[in-house]
């Protein structure tokens, strides 16, 4: 992604809002930014790889088992997880994409350029949403015991309508990828899939499409997050009966894991998009700095799509009650009789009890 002050304003599609060429003092007021492809082409692929296969084998058993176990899906946090694994595998599809481009640039056409851009923006703020989701849901389940008992019957309803919304918004917050992502060559002839914004007054397009990424991919999600963990954590400090202290664990890790994965890569978002409006970096150190902090944020912020399951499914008693007994059934060779399904899995009991409520976003 490479732009002067005459060109328009370019950003790579896999995520990247970094510069390759700013206002220096080199001829023509230019950046040699090849060094900082150099490092991106031997900085992503492999991890890129490691984050794909890694979050496949874990989003690939969620999916197993949602899919396999007979009645699974009971609550509205099992739909919405089937679907958060749907989106992060999804998006997990990308990625190997995004590190072929890193190491030979885009080979891939327009159309598939258009496409992925949109798919991986689609699946990243579904994603996002979802874990939001989740939060209301164990919310709702544990301070408001009542409203969630006479919801009970229309529960898959619900989260089924809740997770179409998410789709839907998702896809339109997706509109800039699919009416903005180009294939480009730069000076040397490699070939980019980048998003080129209309060099408007005050970058106003690029400036709205940053703060919708920075506002429903981070700072709704953080804020409704803290909010419903607040009051979940208040509620579980005058339950009695209850392991507090594994619960309020996993509240500190659910929140801790989302915001060291996802603040430094926002942060660098609201840094570029006062960019955009004001241009303050002008040096080619400084330029530099920010383009590979960028990739380091945004490598970063891709790792959630394969903690995602380890932290929100593996940790659920049921879920791993039910990951133990296929263990079991395919090591021992056993089928079942007739017709060959697994064991229903048992009534979940009180979400104030001591077994399946203890980690609190336990499935």
């Amino acid at each position: 992604m490479e732009f002067n002050v005459t060109d328009p304003i370019e950003e790579s599609g896999s995520g990247n809002y970094t510069n390759d060429y700013d206002l220096t003092d080199l001829p023509g007021g230019m950046c040699d930014k090849s060094w900082v492809r150099e490092f991106r082409g031997l900085y992503e692929p492999p991890l890129f790889w490691l984050i794909f296969t890694l979050g496949a084998m874990g989003n690939l058993m969620v999916v197993f088992i949602y899919t396999t176990v007979r009645h699974r899906l009971k609550t509205m946090t099992d739909v919405y997880l089937l679907n958060l694994a749907v989106a992060d595998l999804l998006f997990l599809g990308t990625l190997p994409f995004w590190a072929a481009d890193a190491t030979k640039g885009w080979v891939f056409g327009l159309g598939l350029c258009k496409i992925l851009s949109a798919v991986y923006r689609i699946n990243f703020f579904s994603s996002m949403l979802l874990l939001t989701c989740i939060s209301i849901d164990r919310y709702v389940a544990i301070v408001q015991v009542t409203k969630a008992h006479n919801l009970k019957n229309k529960t898959l309803f619900y989260s089924k309508l809740v997770c179409l919304a998410v789709w839907i918004i998702s896809g339109f917050l997706a509109l800039p990828e699919l009416i903005f992502a180009k294939v480009k060559s730069d000076h040397s002839g490699s070939l980019s899939c980048v998003l080129v914004f209309p060099h408007n007054l005050l970058n106003r397009t690029k400036i709205l499409v940053l703060a919708l990424q920075i506002c429903m991919g981070f700072c709704l999600p953080l804020l409704l997050m803290v909010l419903c963990y607040s009051i979940i954590i208040r509620t579980l400090l005058q339950a009695k009966s209850f392991e507090k202290h594994k619960a309020l664990r996993v509240i500190f890790a659910v929140v801790a894991v989302f915001v060291l994965s996802q603040l430094p890569y926002n942060g660098l978002l609201v840094v570029d998009a006062t960019q955009a409006a004001n241009t303050t970096i002008t040096d080619c150190h400084v330029s530099d700095c920010f383009d590979i902090a960028g990739q380091i944020a945004k490598s970063l912020a891709y790792t959630h799509a394969c903690i995602n399951p380890f932290l929100y499914v593996f940790i659920g008693v049921r879920f791993q009650k039910d990951l133990l007994r296929i263990l079991k059934l395919c090591t021992s060779g056993l089928r079942q009789s007739g017709s060959g399904k697994m064991q229903a899995v048992p009534k979940r009991p009180s979400v104030m009890s001591d077994t399946d409520s203890t980690p609190v976003l336990s499935l």
